[in-house]
Parts: structure tokens; C-alpha cells; sequence
């Protein structure tokens, strides 16, 4: 299978309903689920290089569902800007969930997030049945945690919500790797294949140009922080994260501005006590393709 296919599913918001993409990879009757969440301003398409390593060295029939949050990829845009927060995106998940569940039951379910796919991951683990079909297994929690550096929010906000406009697919992947530094190293054939699904078409504009994926209203509530609702964000993360039962693996990008040593490490130490993997020359975030990240993420979701 050398592309996913994609779906959608109609959940309600404050305004009425949008619809929800999701990326499918592997068999859709599988009863064993792993559902890759990207973070703030990414898309489905960057767990292609993820999806497709563990559709092919599972033991067992394997389904990969790799949504797009609300405001991103094929996913519709929020009518309401301040939409654009995690009790939406889980609700949003938990629907997609049911709707999984109802096609194919569930037994075992998994969960890879990234960054904001993380945090989305540590709500949804916590939810109970019905409203959660089965418990999740496994958890990875790529480079995020309940504590954030604020330096690194304030970094992201420099440049989220900047949609951007560019001539050709190279521009723009030129544009996007000068905001992502922290990624680590990529080929250039890598790279490409990380940015083609991060851009569209300008409708009506001059035939070729392109423009980031998602809606740039995504970065209102997150410009909205402040050290103060930081800090109290991090206390209710972290009793969240300690409710957590799923066996759980942190990674880190060792020179990560977002996820701090000494968070990480309190992490191996409370609620899940979760393994720790620090990968070398990568910061927020490690992108899941070079072969070591592949690896260890694969071994965790498909041991026995």
C-alpha cells in the first residue's frame, strides 16, 4: 500500500458541525488500532514514513489512522477560532474512535502523538468507557509533556498563523525548514516528502502558487497564553499524566527547547513511569523517519 486513503466523519463544534479527515493505512477490518496525532501547525501525512513501517513488520493485521486535527490538511476549518483547543480536538477523536469501533470492533488500541498529538493522547487515555471503546495500550508521547518551556511557546508563536505564500513546493519546503531546525537532519528527497502535504493551492491566485495547509486563526487561542495559565495548565497536565495506565514512551529530542531534561526524567518517575529515549541532534520535534526513531517506535508499539 503506497498511499493512505483518506475519510471523513461530521462531528459537532460550537457552531454547528465540520468534518474531520483521517488518513488510513493498512487493513480496515484489523482489530488492533494505532492513531498517530501530529502536533500545532502539521497535518496526517507526516506519520506516512511511521504508518508504512508498522503496517509492514507487524506480525498481524495493522490499522493506521492518521487524522488531521480541525483547521489542518483536508480537515475543515473551525468557524469559531477559539474552537481551536484540546477538549475540541479530543472530542473530535473520541468520535473518530466510535466511529472506528463501530465499523470494526476495537481490541487493542494504541496511540503516537507528537507535540499537541501528545497532549491530545494524554486526555484521551484518561476518558472512560463508553465514551472511550477500549482502554489505550501503549502511549508515545513524542517530545511533549505536561510541563512546556515557555520559551518554546513563545517561539512557536513567532511564526504559527503566518500562513505564507510561495512560488513552487521547493519555496516553500526552503520556508518551512527555516522554521523547523529542531527536526534534525533530513535528506533532501525526506524533507520534500515532510513538506508536499503541508501546502495547497492558492484558490483563485496565480496557477502554481501555494500556501501553508492550515488555517492561520489556529494560532488566536495559542497566542492567548500566558505564563500564568502556563503554569496552571501544567498542574492539571500532570494529574492527568499521572491517572495515566497505558504503558508509556517518552522521547526526547536531546536538544529539545520544549520538553526539559527535568521534565522528562520526572515523567520515568511518576504516573505511567513511562521509558525515556532521547535521540541526538534533533530538538522539538524528531520527525519519526530516520531509521533509529523508526525503530524504537515500532519495537515499543509491536512487542508481544
Amino acid at each position: 500500500m503506497s498511499q493512505p486513503a483518506l475519510d471523513y466523519l461530521v462531528c459537532p463544534d460550537s457552531q454547528g458541525s465540520h468534518r474531520l479527515a483521517w488518513w488510513q493505512w493498512g487493513e480496515p477490518d484489523a482489530a488492533h488500532v494505532v492513531v498517530c496525532v501530529h502536533g500545532l501547525s502539521r497535518q496526517g501525512r507526516d506519520f506516512d514514513t511511521l504508518a508504512q513501517a508498522l503496517v509492514s513488520r507487524a506480525p498481524h493485521s495493522l490499522r493506521v489512522v492518521c487524522p488531521d486535527v480541525p483547521g489542518r490538511g483536508e480537515s475543515d476549518w473551525l468557524a469559531d477560532p477559539m474552537d481551536y483547543q484540546l477538549p475540541v480536538y479530543m472530542a473530535d477523536m473520541l468520535a473518530l474512535l466510535a466511529h472506528l469501533h463501530s465499523q470494526h470492533p476495537i481490541a487493542t488500541l494504541d496511540w503516537v502523538g507528537t507535540s499537541m498529538g501528545g497532549l491530545i493522547g494524554m486526555l484521551t487515555c484518561v476518558q472512560s468507557q463508553p465514551a472511550l471503546p477500549v482502554a489505550v495500550r501503549r502511549l508515545v508521547l513524542n517530545d511533549i509533556g505536561p510541563a512546556i518551556e515557555w520559551a518554546a511557546i513563545e517561539r512557536i508563536a513567532s511564526y504559527v498563523g503566518q500562513a505564507g505564500h510561495f512560488e513552487d513546493l521547493d519555496q516553500a519546503a526552503d520556508a518551512l525548514l527555516a522554521i523547523s531546525p529542531g527536526f534534525g537532519r533530513h535528506t533532501e528527497a525526506e524533507w520534500l516528502k515532510l513538506s508536499r502535504p503541508m501546502v495547497r493551492p492558492v484558490a483563485g491566485g496565480t496557477p502554481g502558487r501555494l500556501r501553508l495547509h492550515y488555517d492561520p486563526a489556529i494560532a488566536l487561542p495559542f497566542r492567548q497564553a500566558t505564563q500564568a495559565s502556563s503554569a496552571q495548565g501544567e498542574a492539571a497536565l500532570w494529574q492527568i499524566y499521572d491517572r495515566i495506565k497505558a504503558r508509556t514512551l517518552v522521547l526526547r529530542g536531546r536538544d529539545s527547547d520544549l520538553l526539559s531534561v527535568e521534565t522528562a526524567r520526572a515523567m520515568t518517575a511518576r504516573g505511567p513511569r513511562g521509558r525515556l529515549v532521547e535521540f541526538a541532534d534533533v530538538g522539538h520535534a524528531p520527525t519519526l523517519v530516520a531509521a533509529d526513531q523508526l525503530k524504537c517506535v515500532t519495537d515499543f508499539i509491536l512487542a508481544p
